[in-house]
């Protein structure tokens, strides 16, 4: 692996709790229907040097309507852009000096506010915001240590709601949620460090007390790049564990990129010729082909000199040059794919509409072609497309930002951003950071092994509560009830949500703080009790929770109950009485309880 020169990065983004970064706005993501929707249409602009940047000007010319949804009572003016924004979040800039500080980097003594145009609609405003904060510091992995480039506080995009044709929908409600983003100097040089230093600073970003927590709280993009290759950054690489395949597929893309380079150095690409070739298929067997012919659709094709069994090529497993031309063909052009003649006949296609094509387009034995089935404008723009794509085979890898898949593999999103989508964000004012107040949390993994040695949970138990719960929290509970076991706490507090969530199908996300606290209150009141934990729970998850209904009888309340049970029921064997008993007073007292006095009384 080292031998093909790896260089690699990796720029990890985390949301913060609290307020919105530039308004009093929550940070609670909602799946209930929206109160309101606005549309928009985006354009780009031209950043502070004067020029407009490459990958906003090629959203633009996709020329797509954007669709928002929001909320009167989580969203407001600012996410819609009718309103400038306020000043910065200043729990927010605490939780992101902190982490400057667990990293010993150096923190810029002004921060200005800056706009980096977003023209995908991702934003209500067409720019995002953001402010490098710091610059340097490192954190260590077992491969070595890796630099940190930059930290840097910016507001969360809007949630893609859906993308039917030329309408994209987006969300409000995460828009504007703060971030600490953190990039990396390319000092990785193995996958699997790749991944080590994710974890790391993973563990260092959770172990900050203002992070949110959760699926899709955390994401990480990754910059590669090998010897003769450039970096090319791939987005939402969401699972750690793929990552080493992530980063394994690049190398072996551009590799493979590098190899046709070689190929073509003696072949010269003649200039695009496209040319309409819808008459060989109106009598085709290709169903797809034929609906859209007759639908008014027209098929155009463009010959590549000298390209034969190239288009064909595997870059990554079930991933093909042609994959890349259909990648840019999509994103550009919006249309479904290409067909190219590496892969035909196929499809229903004939070996004799292939050769009409390839006589229409005066193909060589050497040449190859490609075809797209669209509107005659858009096929152009399909085809100018991939012969950009097709120019760049010759220069080995290109610079752009692509998509992480879930096979590992990666597909095209849009050109490399440059400094021309920069420019200040005038309406904030700007930032003096001070480090003289900040303090740094207990680490992640010294919590772990302190909740194992102060409370006695098992490891696996103590990292549950300590990732995936309030551990605050848990510490405040565990002191405030002393004669409850801190396991039975942590229990409660982790897996019994897994529980109910996988077994009981239960959406637990509205139990909160409080609901714990009550929880406790009551059982140490003895109001409830813990053999039914999980029906208080659910009721909770469910707010349906009412005390009255699980407030325990007195002695005297259940002794009169069971023995009613027991003399209409003479003769019955005791399992019989007890499941009789526990339907009864189902909430009401344990089973354990019941059995003692069901013993009595028999």
């Amino acid at each position: 692996m080292q031998d093909l020169g790896l260089k690699c990065g990796i720029e990890i983004h985390q949301q913060l709790s609290g307020k919105k970064l530039f308004c009093n706005c929550p940070t609670q993501l909602r799946d209930d229907d929206p109160h309101f929707t606005v549309s928009r249409k985006i354009r780009a602009a031209a950043g502070e040097g004067g020029k407009t940047d490459v990958a906003a000007a090629q959203e633009q010319q996709r020329d797509k309507t954007f669709v928002y949804e929001g909320y009167k009572d989580t969203t407001c003016l600012v996410e819609v852009d009718e309103e400038p924004p306020h000043s910065v979040n200043e729990d927010a800039l605490h939780t992101v000096l902190q982490f400057v500080k667990m990293v010993r980097s150096t923190p810029s003594p002004i921060v200005q506010m800056m706009r980096k145009t977003v023209a995908d609609g991702s934003n209500t405003s067409g720019f995002q915001r953001t402010g490098l904060i710091s610059r340097g510091g490192k954190i260590e992995t077992s491969e070595g240590d890796v630099r940190i480039d930059n930290i840097s506080l910016e507001e969360d995009a809007g949630k893609i709601i859906a993308e039917v044709g030329d309408i994209k929908t987006y969300r409000l409600d995460r828009l504007g949620v703060p971030l600490i983003e953190i990039g990396t100097a390319p000092d990785i040089t193995t996958p699997q460090q790749c991944q080590e230093a994710a974890r790391q600073i993973g563990m260092l970003l959770r172990s900050l007390p203002g992070v949110k927590r959760g699926l899709g709280t955390i994401r990480q993009d990754v910059n590669v790049s090998i010897k003769g290759g450039t970096r090319v950054e791939i987005k939402g690489a969401q699972d750690l564990k793929g990552i080493p395949q992530l980063v394994e597929l690049e190398m072996k893309r551009q590799h493979e990129l590098l190899q046709i380079k070689k190929e073509l150095e003696t072949v010269q690409l003649h200039a695009m010729r496209t040319m309409d070739v819808t008459s060989f298929f109106k009598k085709t067997d290709a169903k797809r082909v034929k609906e859209a012919v007759e639908n008014g659709y027209v098929i155009m094709g463009m010959k590549l000199n000298d390209f034969v069994g190239l288009i064909g090529k595997e870059l990554q497993p079930g991933y093909r040059v042609g994959t890349e031309f259909a990648g840019r063909a999509k994103i550009i052009a919006g249309v479904g794919g290409i067909f190219h003649s590496d892969e035909l006949p196929n499809y229903g296609i004939s070996e004799k509409e292939v050769e009409l094509v390839r006589k229409k387009l005066e193909c060589d034995r050497t040449d190859a072609f490609v075809l797209v089935v669209a509107e005659a404008w858009r096929c152009k723009i399909a085809l100018h497309a991939v012969y950009g794509r097709a120019k760049e085979l010759f220069t080995g890898v290109p610079s752009e930002v692509r998509k992480a898949q879930q096979d590992g593999t990666s597909t095209y999103m849009r050109p490399m951003p440059g400094a021309a989508r920069m420019y200040p964000e005038t309406d904030v004012p700007l930032l003096y950071p001070d480090m003289s107040e900040i303090e740094l949390p207990e680490l992640l993994d010294a919590k772990i092994k302190r909740f194992q040695e102060e409370y006695n949970l098992s490891a696996d138990l103590a990292a549950f509560v300590v990732k995936n719960a309030n551990s605050s929290l848990f510490e405040e509970i565990v002191g405030k009830y002393p004669t409850q076991k801190a396991a039975f706490i942590a229990d409660v507090m982790t897996s019994m949500l897994v529980e109910i969530r996988r077994k009981y199908k239960i959406d637990t996300s509205q139990i909160n703080d409080d609901h714990f606290r009550e929880f406790f209150l009551y059982l140490d009141e003895g109001k409830i009790h813990k053999d039914i934990a999980l029906d208080v729970l659910m009721d909770m998850a469910q707010g349906k929770f009412d005390i009255s209904k699980y407030e325990s009888l007195s002695t005297e309340d259940l002794h009169a109950v069971i023995k009613e049970i027991v003399e209409k029921n003479k003769g019955a064997p005791m399992g019989a009485l007890m499941g009789m008993c526990m339907k009864k007073l189902a909430g009401k007292a344990s089973g354990q309880v019941i059995s003692a006095e069901l013993k009595k009384l028999i």
